[in-house]
């Protein structure tokens, strides 16, 4: 029977969904099945009037009966489903709710004179009541069926008076009305099923589709950090490249230095000291030290730059800054990269723009739109130049212009440049990272616009519209 129940659609393989759905089932709405309770209870005491109707003298002691299962039994089951511990067993409450009044009422016909020639009607009337307006499955229904139509059939073997013909279309009458009534609720039960089959699936795919958003986030959350890492690599290794010459210079500076002090001491140890030997000699000393002061500031310079571009792009705190040295400090460690790739970088920032914003983002921004110009829009070893504008809109905003006299960008790919992982260089090791991060700081750091034009052949513009206040500022 269980594996025919699984079959046909009416079970669960597994007991735990069973008892899920079970529970959902019955208790789904458990406030209208106790309205619906009650309401049975006061039609079944109503029906005492039909009793007076077919029998006047006997009608009080039938009347006496519903009024004590209504008390005895509807109204206290459908008070105990109140209790909290009691809802689990909330589908044998039905049960035991139905069966009673289903068996007591083949007794009530008995105590009628004549009450089976007219029982048909109530028994259909109990029967549709109980498959339509209570939540039973059909294991429970044909346990109600099976009880009560054998009651019946046994309390109408007393009923003498009743021809076979009139006894066979009792029956027949209320077999069809248990047949329907099984149907009902096992098409009921067997669509409720199909439905908390595809809940649970719906269920069991958001949580799948959760899990894989959670970690396709902090696997993109992983390559935007590699790509800022290799972005900081590269700018790494430009100041290294450009801090390692003035360095050079002034360890080179340094060993003539120690030379011609050494050759001053030798000719003042041997006496012989000549004013026009003094005089070159400190001429020669004064103008090293000129050249290692020069180029121990160039990488004092540069190292101060790097330290604060490197601070402000690890800290995510905001602060009060002006945009033209700042914006210079951010090139001046760009510097590097564009002079050994034979590039021009050009600055035209208005005096006085105050910022009170997040450096770190905004320097993310600029070094990559920078990077990826540099990396894209010359290939082949081309030359050009990257130009750099800001300007002050109003009280309340400024705008950056990025633009470079590069190859452009092809009009198909202009809609996908800020799309995540898109690339048209990935076979030479870009991710399609550079521009996403920018996006994706511009709107949500920065709270402004990004708007990007491109020509192909004749080079790229991106335009960014960006508040001096970030909090000031609406959601773009």
């Amino acid at each position: 029977m269980h594996s025919l129940l699984i079959k046909v659609g009416l079970r669960f393989e597994d007991p735990l969904d069973e008892r899920r759905f079970v529970r959902g089932f019955v208790l789904g709405d458990l406030p209208r099945a106790q309205a619906a309770m009650v309401l049975g209870a006061i039609v079944y005491c109503a029906f005492g009037i039909w009793d007076w109707i077919l029998d006047p003298v006997a009608w009080t002691t039938s009347f006496a009966i519903r009024i004590a299962v209504a008390v005895t039994t509807l109204l206290p089951l459908t008070a105990l489903l109140f209790v909290r511990r009691a809802r689990r067993y909330a589908e044998l409450i039905y049960l035991i709710y139905c069966v009673v009044p289903g068996c007591v009422l083949s007794l009530i016909y008995l105590v009628i004179d004549r009450g089976f020639e007219h029982s048909t009607a109530g028994m259909i009337i109990v029967i549709l009541f109980v498959s339509t307006l209570l939540p039973l499955r059909l294991p429970s229904l044909a346990l109600f069926c099976v009880s009560t139509w054998g009651v019946f059939i046994y309390c109408e073997t007393y009923a003498t008076y009743l021809s076979e013909g009139l006894r066979f279309v009792n029956n027949f009458e209320i077999s069809f009305a248990y047949i329907l009534s099984l149907y009902a609720v096992g098409a009921r039960e067997f669509r409720a099923r199909q439905q908390f089959r595809t809940a649970e699936a719906l269920r069991i795919e958001k949580e799948r589709s959760e899990a894989s958003l959670v970690e396709l986030r902090n696997t993109q959350g992983q390559l935007v950090q590699a790509e800022k890492l290799a972005s900081l690599g590269q700018l790494v290794a430009g100041v290294a490249h450009e801090v390692s010459t003035p360095l050079g210079l002034a360890l080179t500076t340094t060993t003539a230095l120690e030379g011609e002090i050494n050759r001053l001491d030798a000719t003042i140890q041997s006496g012989q000291v000549r004013r026009s030997e003094l005089t070159q000699s400190i001429a020669r000393l004064r103008e090293g030290m000129k050249l290692l002061f020069s180029n121990h500031h160039r990488a004092a310079d540069l190292v101060h730059s790097f330290k604060q571009v490197a601070t402000d792009e690890a800290d995510e705190e905001r602060r009060s800054f002006e945009m033209r040295p700042w914006l210079c400090e951010i090139m001046s460690t760009l510097q590097p990269l564009l002079v050994r790739r034979g590039h021009q970088a050009t600055v035209l920032c208005e005096d006085g723009i105050a910022v009170d914003s997040y450096p770190g983002a905004l320097a993310q921004v600029i070094r990559n739109l920078a990077l990826n110009a540099v990396i894209h829009a010359y290939p082949d070893g081309r030359i050009g130049e990257i130009t750099i504008a800001v300007s002050r809109l109003d009280d309340e905003r400024m705008q950056i212009i990025v633009s470079d006299d590069g190859i452009g960008i092809a009009e198909g790919d202009l809609a996908k440049v800020f799309d995540p992982f898109f690339t048209t260089r990935r076979d030479k090791g870009s991710t399609g990272l550079g521009l996403h991060i920018v996006f994706n700081l511009v709107v949500s750091a920065l709270k402004g616009q990004i708007d990007l034009a491109s020509t192909p052949g004749q080079g790229t513009r991106v335009t960014l519209d960006l508040p001096l206040r970030p909090d000031a500022a609406p959601a773009a």
